[in-house]
């Protein structure tokens, strides 16, 4: 367990504050800068458990998803090499810690084809998961309309759908790592609402109104 009660760099941290976090902005609304705050928060909160450095974890934590700047099917592999492309970060880590950090980006995503290599990576894969049902409901619809909008709505309805029962309901591709998480209560908590495919309906119904209307009052969408 890391008892050492170590704080994050504080140098460091303002540098992820200004240089890191920001870039999370032009991404789609669930990979925004909220996104990533929750990520190194609920990271840093996890490696407390652990003998680990929490400088390593937070700097992991907030580049975890810089990739998206090219795409989402390769980002985290995209995210590991900015990560080792920047020159910056030697000024708080040696050679091997920024290939930890890289490493940890890579391996962060839930449909990996292996386990994390360290870890540094179950951190910020568990970290990253927000499994909080309305949560992640929002997040499936709000990638849909972003990514689909020849969609409607029951179209938008039937991706949803597909995409929880692929990732998060039994048997799917979702894997949790950390034991001290609460992500594996959040879990159940969805599944239940996964098997009862009427509720689901009814949250869906809720949430794509909400973002369908507050995309048609956006400043951004033309105006009539």
């Amino acid at each position: 367990m890391n008892e050492t009660g170590c704080a994050v760099n504080p140098e460091m941290m303002e540098y992820i504050r200004s240089s890191i976090i920001p870039q999370y902005e032009g991404f789609d609304s669930a990979h925004r800068v909220d996104h990533v705050c929750h990520v190194i928060g609920a990271a840093l909160e996890m490696s407390r458990h652990y003998d680990v450095d929490v400088d390593i974890v937070a700097m992991a934590a907030a580049c975890h998803d810089l990739g998206l700047v090219e795409d989402r099917k390769t980002h985290h592999l995209v995210s590991g090499r900015i990560v080792r492309a920047n020159a910056d970060l030697r000024r708080w880590f040696d050679g091997n810690q920024i290939e930890t950090i890289a490493q940890a980006a890579e391996d962060h995503r839930a449909s990996s084809d292996h386990e994390p290599r360290s870890i540094y990576g179950r951190i910020i894969a568990e970290a990253d998961r927000q499994i909080v049902p309305q949560t992640v409901i929002r997040r499936t619809v709000q990638y849909g309309l972003e990514h689909y909008p020849e969609l409607d709505r029951e179209g938008h309805w039937l991706r949803t759908l597909e995409h929880l029962h692929e990732k998060y309901a039994e048997g799917g591709y979702l894997k949790l790592w950390i034991p001290e998480s609460p992500n594996a209560a959040e879990l159940e908590r969805l599944r239940e609402i996964i098997r009862d495919e009427v509720k689901l309906r009814g949250i869906f119904e809720e949430i794509y109104v909400q973002e369908t209307s507050a995309a048609a009052v956006s400043p951004e969408s033309p105006q009539k």
